[in-house]
């Protein structure tokens, strides 16, 4: 009996190799295991190969593993493509209809071929094939089929009993079938009991959307884009349920300057995107700056530029987010790295916003974003509202023809804020510089004024977890650094190497600007190499830590950017070099 192990289904795209994953997970995510997924895919609907990998176990797990054990191919591509990936004693169940073959060079797996398409064709449709895959997969795992009847149920009892029933049918019969032909030749894949605890399995896009609705968010103007759809999707369904609406605007310029008018309005709200889509809001985003209106948005990072790899894991719009904008405003960029995370920190994000009257940029990338993990029950009772200097009672009647002091200069930098329409709260909202009642003014002085107060709000901001931290203490021989979906594999890597006797800190940064420099410092000066993984080419995240920390000569980059996310193999094996060959055993 194994621990844990890892099983993808291939083919190509629009062959229901999504849905064959989503049956197969959601049912063990039901037992109780632990569950992380990856999807790969094309940036097309239909055609181009495609594959789901999902690591099953009886512990958490956050990252996509290294290896493979069971192998559900369609095609002959999803072989010559995934077999690399196959353990010594792995597994590759294949439709019989295409005459699987594996290539000579894999001499370590065994491959097994089943009549997923007769099968499903003798019981009435060879659609579903992938229902007696499940099966298949089911028998290897010893698994009874009947685990899968709920999920089954709740997919296709909308088209009837009978539908139900010949999907569950297959399913047995490909468990038959793998049973009939291998006996007992695969027990060392039978997988020890879950704990039967009851988690959510779901993607960070949800988790988001989910924060959002928690968090207060009424309102959703965006444009479709890869990899933050989901976002916007989930939310159609749900915010209306809550008096809310979502608009889906002719762009992403559209969709900012929407947010922004809305949240001036009093009603907490959103945009996501992705790289493209954000640098469209840029010039928006600057003018929610400096009419110090609240906003958030959400940045499912992708593979750029342009175009670029829009279905692909990348960590690049870290500088853009930052730095992005014309002209200087306060900003604050955050960056969650689980799934909980995504959803505690999007309330977060509008508690934020609010108190500090400025844009919040909430970074993701595709892997949390789309990636399906297994997630511990929610605690709602952690979901605070907190609306900072906005009044909501009556305001002090003002002298004759005066304007309400919306942009008065304070100590903090915040100022107060109105509702339009209220009474005494009459006051000019522009674009360019203005004073403390918002009309234009070109003062030098009032410039000075008006820039330093903006720029005093994210001095003193409160993030109650700026940076993640696994270590023992602060002294180590490898500090790991990273953001967003990396901190999965870097705590695998910190195992391994801490098995090698090497002494190793991780701390994972979840808010990005302003960088928390005072609590990840003691941990650098701790540390004789600190090495930064992230998903980039130029090294975005390490070149921050410079900006803000220096110890130039201690940090090395680990990166990876042709469009896969990072396996714990490539993390270890590249940090163990560095450690080497800087002189250490």
């Amino acid at each position: 009996m194994v621990q844990q192990l890892s099983w993808k289904v291939g083919g190509q795209q629009g062959e229901g190799i999504e849905s064959t994953g989503e049956i197969f997970s959601t049912a063990l995510n039901r037992l109780g295991y632990y569950l992380y997924g990856y999807r790969h895919f094309s940036s097309r609907i239909k055609g181009g190969h495609t594959n789901n990998k999902i690591r099953v176990s009886t512990t958490q797990v956050r990252s996509v593993s290294d290896d493979l054990d069971i192998l559900v191919a369609f095609d002959q591509e999803t072989i010559d493509v995934n077999v690399h990936e196959l353990r010594v004693g792995g597994v590759v169940i294949a439709d019989a209809k295409f005459n699987p073959s594996l290539p000579e060079t894999c001499t370590t797996a065994t491959l097994y071929a089943v009549p997923f398409t007769e099968i499903a064709t003798e019981l009435g449709t060879s659609l579903m094939k992938n229902m007696v895959a499940v099966g298949a997969s089911s028998a290897v795992l010893h698994i009874d089929t009947e685990v899968f009847e709920e999920v089954v149920l709740e997919i296709f009892g909308k088209k009837g009993q009978k539908v139900v029933q010949k999907n569950m049918e297959a399913i047995k019969k490909g468990a038959d079938y793998i049973r009939e032909q291998l006996g007992e030749q695969l027990e060392t894949m039978k997988l020890d009991p879950a704990d039967g605890k009851k988690r959510m399995f779901m993607i960070g896009n949800d988790a988001i959307a989910l924060g959002a609705l928690a968090g207060g968010a009424r309102f959703m103007p965006a444009y479709p884009i890869t990899p933050a759809s989901e976002i916007m999707e989930y939310l159609i369904q749900k915010l209306p349920q809550f008096g809310g609406t979502v608009i889906q605007t002719e762009d992403e310029i559209a969709a900012c300057t929407m947010a922004i008018g809305a949240n001036y309005a009093g009603v907490r709200a959103l945009t996501a995107s992705a790289g493209p889509g954000l640098s469209l809001m840029m010039e928006s985003i600057g003018l929610a700056g400096i009419t110090e209106q609240p906003v958030v948005i959400i940045d499912t990072q992708r593979g750029g530029p342009s175009t670029g790899l829009p279905t692909k894991q990348e960590q690049s719009d870290l500088m853009a987010m930052i730095y992005g904008t014309h002209g200087e405003i306060p900003k604050i960029v955050m960056a969650p790295s689980t799934v909980e995370e995504a959803f505690y920190d999007t309330i977060e994000a509008f508690n934020l916003a609010e108190e500090y009257q400025c844009p919040v940029i909430m970074l993701t990338d595709l892997q949390l974003s789309l990636g399906k993990q297994s997630v511990e029950p929610l605690d709602y009772n952690r979901v605070e509202i907190r609306r900072g200097k906005l009044h909501q009672g009556e305001l002090e009647e003002l002298e004759e023809k005066q304007y309400y002091k919306r942009y008065r200069v304070t100590e903090d930098g915040v100022s107060p804020r109105v509702i339009p329409g209220m009474k005494h709260g009459i006051h000019h909202v522009t674009g360019v510089e203005h004073d403390e009642t918002g009309k234009p003014s070109e003062s030098p002085v009032n410039r000075d004024d008006q820039m330093n107060k903006r720029l005093r709000k994210t001095k003193g901001i409160r993030f109650n977890t700026p940076i993640h931290v696994h270590s023992h203490e602060k002294e180590s021989d490898i500090l790991f650094v990273g953001f967003n979906s990396t901190r999965g594999v870097i705590e695998e890597a910190m195992e391994r190497l801490e098995q090698d006797g090497i002494k190793v800190n991780h701390a994972h940064i979840r808010l990005i600007h302003p960088f928390p420099t005072d609590e990840l410092l003691p941990y650098v000066q701790g540390a004789k190499k600190v090495v930064v993984v992230e998903n980039n080419a130029t090294g975005q995240l390490a070149n921050i830590l410079k900006m803000n920390i220096a110890s130039h000569d201690k940090i090395q980059s680990v990166l990876k950017y042709d469009g896969n996310p990072f396996l714990p193999q490539e993390v270890y094996a590249k940090s163990k070099e560095m450690f080497v060959l800087n002189g250490n055993v």
